[in-house]
């Protein structure tokens, strides 16, 4: 009768456990280090979808004044006195010369390029009206600006701009109001005005 060989059993080496083990250790050190790693940047992180963008600019380094309303279908209105309303949301808030100046390096750098943003994040279906207010003028020319409506999604397109004069202060003028259908697309354009500031301003004739 054959006898069953059978294989003597390995001793582990404790030294390969111990180092087995501390490789555990740090590899889940690592992975909550990360998770919890500098809390705040993780909270500062921004949502850059959009549906479309708003801009205004008007001649760099000048320190004037020009702000951006935009009022969605329901109602809500976004501005510097609101930066989110909505699917609306104040991207930049320029106020001239006041906020140009940024930090880099430690060193006080002029920003020139005077521009405000909207962007709308979702699609209410519906009439959008677009107006600037010539919030504070330095001088007594009209100053120029650029107003464009640009589609985002699937891919960026312009869809409307238009350059136009603000005469003085407290000039408010609604330079479009365009109708999203269902689909997110323009369907109308027009200019009809509409003041939108509560500042009880008459509006000039063209």
């Amino acid at each position: 009768m054959r006898r069953r060989r059978t294989r003597p059993s390995r001793a582990t080496d404790p030294f390969i456990d111990l180092l087995f083990n501390a490789l555990l250790g740090f590899t889940f050190l690592f992975l909550v280090s990360v998770m919890f790693i500098n809390p705040e940047a993780r909270k500062g992180r921004v949502d850059l979808k959009a549906e479309y963008i708003i801009s205004v600019t008007w001649p760099d380094q000048l320190a004037d004044d020009i702000d951006l309303w935009v009022q969605d279908p329901i109602g809500e209105t976004v501005s510097y006195l609101r930066k989110d309303a909505g699917w609306l949301h104040l991207d930049r808030d320029d106020r001239g010369e006041i906020n140009d100046t940024v930090m880099i390096d430690g060193r006080e750098v002029v920003y020139p390029i005077n521009q405000e943003v909207v962007t709308i994040r979702g699609v209410i279906p519906g009439e959008y009206i677009v107006n600037l207010y010539y919030y504070n003028a330095t001088r007594p020319q009209p100053v120029e600006a650029l107003v464009k409506v640009e589609k985002v999604n699937p891919t960026l397109k312009t869809v409307f701009v238009q350059r136009l004069a603000l005469n003085r202060q407290d000039d408010e003028r609604t330079v479009i109001r365009f109708t999203l259908d269902q689909r997110g697309e323009i369907a109308e354009m027009n200019q009809l005005q509409k003041r939108l500031t509560p500042f009880e301003l008459e509006f000039e004739p063209e």
